[in-house]
């Protein structure tokens, strides 16, 4: 299977088309959109649509900048999958996911992070490999040392420990984009603005 994985869009309508055109030359399986696809709930015009235009298969999640109901209209509009507290499986391969974040407009707390991540692996727990899909990064993690302002996740990092995906997808901190690093045997990458082709 192969991913195409962004996130940090924040309205930039040039950006979503050049993402989809790579997205299509690369002949991937799946989109993932990591969240802050608006610039503070503005700007959700030609953010999906690029990509649908394109015939490509997408899930999204809502970042800081959005509510979990606009990802849910976008979701909704454009015939796409928001992962928030759910799971796709493709093959034998799952991916679930949670938005929202431990600041900003979709504010969530920790022990809501790990029980929607918990409710959206219920539907793929015995599936071969598993992908977790966040906007937050984990706490504890080299990520978190490249901003002052955003925390890593509790919520998330327990999650990791608990579920063990083979991969976790975040974006967030814009400094750490394209960074990877693992935690235990997750692989976890900030997919950044530019985009990650993943092969699973």
């Amino acid at each position: 299977m192969k991913i195409l994985a962004a996130g940090d869009i924040h309205g930039d309508t040039k950006l979503a088309y050049e993402l989809a055109k790579r997205a299509q030359k690369e002949k991937v399986d799946l989109v993932v959109l990591c969240g802050d696809l608006t610039m503070g709930e503005i700007s959700t015009k030609n953010i999906i649509g690029p990509f649908v235009k394109k015939k490509l298969r997408v899930v999204l999640i809502p970042g800081n900048h959005e509510t979990i109901a606009t990802a849910d209209f976008l979701a909704e509009m454009y015939d796409v999958k928001n992962l928030h507290g759910y799971s796709i499986k493709y093959k034998d391969i799952g991916l679930f996911g949670c938005g929202g974040a431990n600041v900003g407009l979709s504010q969530l707390s920790e022990s809501e992070i790990f029980n929607t991540l918990k409710q959206g692996f219920e539907g793929i727990k015995d599936l071969k490999k598993k992908i977790m899909v966040t906007h937050v990064h984990p706490s504890g993690t080299l990520m978190e040392k490249f901003t002052t302002i955003f925390p890593g996740s509790k919520g998330i990092r327990k999650a990791v420990e608990t579920f063990k995906p083979d991969i976790l997808l975040c974006s967030h901190v814009h400094e750490a984009d394209g960074l990877e690093e693992k935690l235990g045997n997750t692989k976890v990458i900030n997919v950044g603005r530019r985009g990650k082709i993943i092969v699973v």
